[in-house]
């Protein structure tokens, strides 16, 4: 489903799922971005164009998460979405984090899956400056992206050989799948003619 929306509408596409993903959508933001790095790779977007909607829609979703922490502060923990997103032992860990680390809690946040929408709502709720977090926040993505991206493009064309051959493996197995049926259909028949004379 996730192909298929990033195929129909590209550009926007990618960067509504970052968008989303960012927001806590439970997918890890790596996938649309190795799928549209991948389609880049097999010409269906332009290579630049791709990578700068994923930039955009993380981005994006990450200064999204912040000013809702900002603008709403405290409160937003009483909403059933948000403390899916900053669970007590989550906020506890990453309250911590940020009164050890500061702002590098940032970047290392962005390198850890299941603490990235955590860890900007807290900055908003903290109320680290916007201009601050926003540099930090820009540098982490300008690093974690394009790496991601990259890894993704070079591969593109081994994942298209792997998915050939689990497509032609998942058509050998069918085959042997309805051999194997139509034998044991056979055996069961002949059993029936036999108790039968």
């Amino acid at each position: 489903m996730l192909t298929q929306l990033i195929i129909h509408f590209t550009y926007p596409g990618v960067f509504l799922i970052l968008l989303a993903t960012g927001l806590g959508m439970p997918v890890p933001e790596e996938l649309p971005i190795a799928i549209a790095a991948m389609m880049a790779r097999w010409e269906v977007m332009n290579w630049w164009g791709a990578l700068l909607a994923c930039l955009g829609g993380v981005l994006s979703g990450d200064i999204l998460l912040y000013v809702l922490g900002r603008h709403f502060g405290w409160r937003i923990l009483n909403w059933p979405t948000a403390r899916r997103i900053l669970t007590p032992e989550r906020e506890a860990r990453v309250m911590h984090a940020y009164h050890k680390h500061g702002l590098k809690f940032v970047v290392m946040a962005r390198l850890v899956m299941g603490l990235r929408a955590a860890a900007f709502l807290t900055a908003g709720l903290v109320r680290v400056p916007f201009p601050r977090f926003l540099l930090v926040d820009v540098a982490a993505v300008l690093l974690s992206v394009p790496i991601s991206f990259g890894v993704a493009y070079l591969v593109a064309d081994s994942v298209a050989v792997a998915l050939a051959r689990v497509r032609e493996l998942q058509l050998w197995i069918a085959g042997v799948t309805l051999l194997v049926a139509a034998t044991w259909g056979l055996v069961l028949l002949r059993r029936r003619r036999r108790s039968r004379l």
